[in-house]
Parts: structure tokens; sequence; C-alpha cells
């Protein structure tokens, strides 16, 4: 093969007992992934809301970040399911930093035994805290060590419609979100939710295994080239496409970043805040959308906006919580969106 080997890998065993999850927190695991189905199910009213980081780095911001979350998710939990994004994983469009994981140091070289450590002990601590939290499921072929720690996956618009990663979706026990792909094509990301749905045979571990099909996957619409696709007639589009493939529990996450904030190709943070208050508008004119809409996504972190790294000027990077990939909103907006998510609840009822 033309690789070249440069570095032996410590085993995921070793690094899962540096950074090990204590009991309570693996039962809260359980829960909160249970809790996610039912609100896919429609057991659960509750809005389900996956929000945080663009990309989870550096650590100390995210578990900054998190402290000031717990506290919000706890006082809204009878009307919002909030999981926090911890995603230690970034696609790329073309090349560029591929997540903490690989390259825990964006001014050093990769180091992906490091990145290991880095993501491992960043979300044990976040979870610890009591919060669910979510990853993109890029790099498929590492994902023990992460994986038990999630509550809630996306696969990605790069991904959906990669074999592997659907079947990786098949294969998993906790709820699953397909995004449509970069086209925006809604008709390929329910395809995609067909697939993760559906039984799989493959090679996991050196073993030929069967998957059993995952439930509760579903469909995020986050635009495409085309552009945005959050509009009431996307989502009937989306629904009509999951009632032709008789999709088990049929539910939309709208993903308010990415090509459904854009404007003239450029991406704002601040208007993943107008989207939400647009989609909640159309749910008072049409309350039927509902039943298809579980929920959001959107980007946040504790500053606004986004910075560029320069390699040659490390000492000029923002440290305390300003992204390093896709624009986020800041903190004080964050809570605000999240107070209005609660208050639209409320009427709704």
């Amino acid at each position: 093969m033309n690789v070249t080997i440069l570095r032996k890998l410590p085993p995921v065993e070793e690094i899962i007992k540096a950074f090990p999850l204590s009991k309570k927190a693996e039962e809260q695991i359980e829960k909160d992934r249970q809790e996610v189905k039912e609100i896919l199910e429609g057991k659960d009213s509750r809005l389900l809301v996956i929000v945080g980081p663009c990309s989870a780095w550096p650590k100390e911001a995210v578990v900054e970040y998190a402290k000031k979350l717990k506290p919000l998710a706890d006082k809204l939990k009878k009307h919002l399911k909030i999981v926090m994004r911890v995603y230690i994983q970034k696609p790329r469009t073309t090349i560029g930093w591929t997540g903490p994981v690989n390259q825990p140091d964006p001014f050093t070289s990769s180091h992906i035994g490091e990145g290991a450590k880095y993501c491992r002990e960043m979300m044990v601590k976040v979870v610890e805290m009591g919060l669910p939290i979510a990853d993109e499921a890029v790099f498929t072929h590492n994902a023990k060590g992460f994986i038990e720690l999630l509550s809630w996956v996306a696969i990605g618009a790069r991904s959906t419609e990669d074999q592997e990663h659907r079947v990786f979706a098949s294969s998993l026990d906790c709820a699953v979100g397909m995004k449509n792909p970069t086209s925006g094509s809604i008709e390929i990301g329910v395809n995609s939710v067909v697939a993760a749905q559906y039984p799989h045979t493959a090679v996991f571990d050196g073993n030929e295994v069967q998957t059993s099909g995952n439930s509760h996957a579903h469909l995020i619409l986050r635009g495409g080239a085309s552009g945005s696709n959050y509009s009431a007639q996307h989502i009937e589009e989306a629904r009509g496409y999951m009632e032709k493939h008789k999709i088990k529990n049929p539910s939309v996450i709208l993903d308010t970043s990415h090509d459904n904030c854009r404007v003239n190709g450029i991406k704002h943070e601040e208007n993943q805040a107008c989207v939400i208050r647009e989609v909640m508008a159309s749910f008072k004119e049409k309350p039927e959308l509902m039943k298809t809409v579980k929920g959001f996504m959107f980007e946040s972190f504790i500053k606004a906006g986004c910075q560029k790294v320069d390699p040659k000027a490390p000492e000029k990077l923002d440290m305390g919580g300003l992204s390093i990939t896709d624009p986020c909103l800041g903190w004080e907006q964050t809570e605000k969106l999240l107070v209005e998510a609660v208050e639209f609840k409320k009427a709704m009822a």
C-alpha cells in the first residue's frame, strides 16, 4: 500500500482505562439515549436540540461552555431535550484540519494517539457533568472509545451516500441523524435513512456480522448547493418520501447552519436564529409540521463568530471559546434563543 507508518497507536483499552466513565454516567447515557428515541417516536413531546461548538477545540473552552449549558439545560428540560455537540471529527470539502481527534494542536503535525486521549478526556468530563453529547461519525474505523459516550450521532452531508457510513449507522444503539447530501437532495437524504434502518452484512473487527438496522435513523435537513431546505414545502416533501418508503419513526431535525444559513454564499452565524424563528412561525400556520420536525441543531460557542488559524502567529489565536471552523452563535444569543424555543413550545401546547 502507498502509506508510511508514522507510529504505533496505543491500544484503545489503555485510553479508556486512563479516562474511565463512572457507573452513574453510563446509566445516564442509557437514559439520555432512550429519551432521544422517545422524542423521535412521538412519545415525548419535547423538542430535541443539538447545540454546541462547530468543532470541539480547545478542550478547556469546550468544558467551560458545558458548564454554562448544563444549568440552562436543567432549567429548560421540561420543554427541550438538549444534547451538546462535542464534535471531534471534521469533514473537509477538500483539505484542512480534520479535528482534534487527529490533530489536537492545530499548530503542530497530526498525532492520532494524542488526539484520542485529548478527546476522550474532554468527552468524559462533559458527560460526567450530566450532559448528553453528540458527534459526527467521520472516521468510522476508530469509533471505539468514543461511540459509547454518545447519546446521538450524525452522519454528515459528504458521508450519507457512502455505504460504509450507512452500514455503521445501521449498527448503532443510539439514534442517528442522516444529513441530506451537499447537493441538497431531500430524496437522497431519505434514501440514506432507508439504508440506515435496514440490516446489512459487513466486516467488524475481523468478524463477518449482520447489523440490526437502526429504527431511530432520521433525516437532517441542512440545505445544499441549490439553497436552503427548511421551509414548510421542503418538510412536506421529506414527509412524502418517508411515507413512500415506510420509514419507521419518520422524523426531521433541522440544521440551521451550513447551507440553511448562507446569504450570498456566505455563512452568517446570526442567521441560525432567523431560521429557527422562521420555522417556529411556519409551525403556527401549519401545526401538523411538528409531527415531523422533532428538533433543531445549531452551532454555538462562548463567543460569536469565528477566527482563522495563522500557523505563523499561534499567540494571536483566541483560546477562550471562539470557533476555528464555522461561525457560531455566542453564549448570550444561544441562551436567548433556547428560552424563545421554550416560550414557543408553551404557546403551542
